[in-house]
């Protein structure tokens, strides 16, 4: 019989648990949000306090109204910043569907609330929602699932994100929201590039699309071929834009007023609640162009607070995307990113008359809760992203001597 021999430094290896420590989310965009919103409430109390006692109603109508839709803003915002993007998958199409039959609700039933010519409003009994801001969440949880494996557009599998994303543009072209479309595809096309999509067939997309417009526009300005390409208000606010003194007191009139705005402002401003274009000259001062009321009261520093805020979550939410370990968390983020972004830079560039006339909202400031809801929603799925998923092993000894 053979006896093994005691070896004391034999023994079984130990055995290991790993883990997942979150860190905290991103500090800096929650900073900015937190600037942008309360800017934002102030200027909308500030710009729509004159309308509110016009109407014999409280001054602080719209911004109580605002503070409503920001509570549920931060819930939401709470929720997804919690909520790891990764499940968002499976919910992708609840998403889309939910905004697809509100869309066909305001296009086909008498729900759809017609503002200004535009049909663009769900009336839901104590408010008004706009469909077509939660669909610019919609197409970047598509697009981050669509590209999320590679970057390839003519694949069968793709159709079934792509089809939904043709449908909301189709819906929303018709209110007719003409902005918001070019909001959404340029999104689409932003999160293809980021998936890997070739810098070199986008270059030339964008210079051949701008060669074509712009030699349609200078050969038919003054013709009706126009009318076949683009609605008649569309062609007059390129028109009004291009020149315009000529319609100042017709369809140049909000813009002319805008400029003014600017130029009272000066560098410092003439202080907080103190602006006069938004007593009677500025249109709807508290929604689109509320820009130009904060660069009346806070001057050309208050623009550039705004300014270099927005410029501040842009660059935050492209590190943000450029340290994510997987590629579908990358597409959310630079969707999501460049959403809030090219937005406020069609907000501003409309305001300062860099671009025709849009009816698109500064996110976080201009008066609107669906927009407002949805931006925080998004910045919730980035503060997600955001959070650095640290794997760390835990140790317990089990030994054990043969």
């Amino acid at each position: 019989m053979s006896y093994q021999k005691y070896n004391p430094k034999r023994e079984i290896p130990y055995t290991a648990k790993q883990s997942v420590i979150l860190t905290p989310p991103d500090k800096t965009v929650l900073i900015v949000v937190a600037f942008l919103v309360t800017i934002g409430i102030i200027a909308i109390f500030s710009a729509s306090a004159p309308k509110c006692m016009e109407m014999g109603q409280n001054p602080a109508r719209f911004a109580l109204f605002q503070i409503f839709f920001l509570i549920i803003g931060l819930l939401g915002m709470k929720f997804f910043m919690n909520y790891d993007y990764k499940k968002l998958v499976p919910w992708t199409m609840l998403i889309t569907g939910t905004v697809v039959v509100s869309l066909l609700l305001v296009a086909f039933t008498p729900l759809g609330v017609t503002v200004n010519e535009a049909k663009r409003w769900l009336n839901i009994g104590f408010t008004q929602l706009q469909p077509s801001e939660f669909a610019k969440f919609a197409v970047v949880l598509l697009m981050g699932s669509a590209f999320c494996k590679n970057s390839k557009v003519v694949d069968s599998s793709k159709f079934i994100y792509f089809i939904p994303v043709l449908i909301m543009v189709a819906l929303i072209y018709k209110q007719p929201n003409l902005s918001m479309v070019i909001l959404l595809m340029s999104t689409c096309l932003v999160c293809w590039l980021s998936a890997g999509g070739p810098i070199k067939l986008i270059a030339i997309l964008f210079g051949s699309g701008a060669v074509v417009g712009a030699a349609t526009i200078t050969t038919a300005l003054n013709s009706s071929l126009l009318s076949f390409i683009i609605k008649p208000y569309q062609l007059e606010r390129i028109t009004t834009w291009l020149n315009p003194e000529q319609y100042a007191l017709t369809s140049g009139y909000q813009i002319i007023q805008s400029l003014v705005a600017f130029a009272s402002g000066g560098f410092w401003g003439v202080g907080f609640g103190n602006s006069k274009q938004k007593l009677y000259w500025i249109p709807e001062s508290h929604t689109d162009f509320i820009f130009a009321v904060i660069g009346e009261e806070l001057g050309w520093i208050g623009c550039i607070l705004v300014i270099g805020l927005f410029w501040t979550l842009i660059h935050r939410g492209l590190i943000i995307a450029s340290r994510c370990p997987d590629m579908y968390g990358k597409i959310l983020a630079v969707g999501i990113t460049f959403s809030i972004g090219f937005q406020a830079f069609l907000n501003i560039s409309v305001a300062t008359s860099f671009l025709p006339a849009t009816g698109v909202p500064l996110p976080f400031i201009s008066y609107g809760g669906s927009s407002l809801m949805v931006s925080l929603w998004m910045i919730g799925v980035l503060l997600n992203i955001s959070k650095k998923r640290i794997k760390k092993i835990r140790t317990r000894s089990n030994v054990r001597y043969l």
